[in-house]
């Protein structure tokens, strides 16, 4: 019997629409900060967050808005120098994936 030789997947090189979408927003944090800036305060500072989004760590808090700001889902603006105060808040490419977290909370309620 003829044995074909195993062939890898190399994911790298995946294009799908959806393995991209969740390398950018699927991981736990990153879910819960979109949640927050949807359904919270429009404009939030990085303390502000932080007390919403407990028990993450500021460094984790950190690394997610940096990364969501790579990808112009969210906006930085510094309100004021001293003391430091920054504000978060969704880009119009960010306010896209609202349906998406509103999508989620239908279809976990429907399963229930």
């Amino acid at each position: 019997m003829l044995s074909l030789p195993r062939i890898k997947t190399d994911y790298a090189k995946f294009t799908c629409p959806v393995k991209n979408t969740i390398d950018i927003i699927g991981d736990k944090w990153t879910l819960f900060i979109l949640r927050e800036l949807y359904y919270g305060k429009e404009k939030q500072g990085f303390n502000e967050l932080l007390g919403y989004l407990k028990p993450i760590s500021s460094r984790t808090l950190a690394k997610k808005l940096h990364h969501l700001q790579k990808y112009n889902i969210i906006s930085r603006k510094i309100v004021r120098e001293k003391p430091l105060k920054v504000e978060y808040r969704l880009t119009k490419k960010g306010l896209k994936l609202k349906n998406v977290l509103q999508e989620f909370a239908k279809w976990y309620k429907s399963i229930e």
